[in-house]
């Protein structure tokens, strides 16, 4: 665990900036010293490092939020479309600077202005920030997080965990097995009741998901042990073609 000081020093990012990102609930600490003292553990740290990449490219505190905190987001693919961005970023950069030496050599006034030009980089960025944003669920989510205090969040998160373990426990069962569909619909209602109305369909893509690498299959192999995450997709599939 890192104090607040220890945060600013290792990132650049001032106290004052921490406080606020914590005040609007950007970046929570983990927990508090009794003195009411912030602490900063590694996945504090690495959602840290999220905001301060779309910081440089310009994203607005209130897209970073509503994309860090949609139901579906995953660090793998947001460091793809962040790649993307900061390659188009370099591009326009060196253009521009290619620019400046002509004029600078030249000595004159020329009527190009493609160098400036940042159209495709927008366009780009604002299909990145729709993705994580756009859905009835994501609003649904927001509505009913947004009065949770970060204890009951976690509470929350643990629940769902806890759900992924019991699959984990019944991976030598068949993914159609009666005990095993139970668990779906137990996850199902689960997901409803804390999250966003969870219909078959969007049940069906939770499960794509879960399986498909990245944050979610580490978090639930976490849960319930290797394998646990293409069980449940597999017992998920099962289901919703009932």
């Amino acid at each position: 665990m890192l104090t607040v000081n220890e945060v600013s020093r290792l990132t650049g990012v001032s106290v004052r900036t921490l406080q606020y990102y914590d005040s609007i609930g950007l970046l929570k600490p983990a927990e508090h010293t009794g003195a009411g003292y912030r602490l900063y553990d590694d996945n504090a740290l690495s959602r840290l490092q999220q905001i301060l990449l779309y910081r440089e490219l310009e994203f607005s505190l209130k897209d970073i939020k509503k994309i860090l905190t949609a139901p579906d987001f995953d660090r793998k693919k947001a460091l793809v479309q962040q790649i993307s961005l900061l390659e188009m970023k370099k591009e326009h950069l060196e253009d521009l600077l290619l620019f400046a030496r002509e004029m600078k050599e030249k000595g004159d006034v020329t009527m190009d202005f493609s160098a400036f030009d940042t159209t495709k980089m927008e366009e780009y960025a604002a299909k990145a920030k729709e993705q994580w944003g756009r859905t009835d669920a994501y609003r649904e989510y927001e509505k009913k997080a947004k009065d949770r205090t970060q204890k009951e969040e976690a509470e929350t998160g643990k629940g769902l965990m806890q759900l992924f373990a019991e699959f984990g426990a019944m991976k030598a069962e068949d993914a159609g097995a009666a005990a095993v569909q139970a668990q779906v619909k137990k996850l199902k209602d689960y997901i409803t009741e804390h999250y966003y109305t969870c219909t078959d369909e969007i049940l069906s893509a939770l499960g794509a998901m879960y399986a498909a690498g990245g944050d979610f299959t580490e978090n639930i192999d976490a849960a319930g042990g290797s394998g646990t995450a293409k069980f449940a997709a597999a017992a998920i599939e099962r289901y919703c073609r009932k």
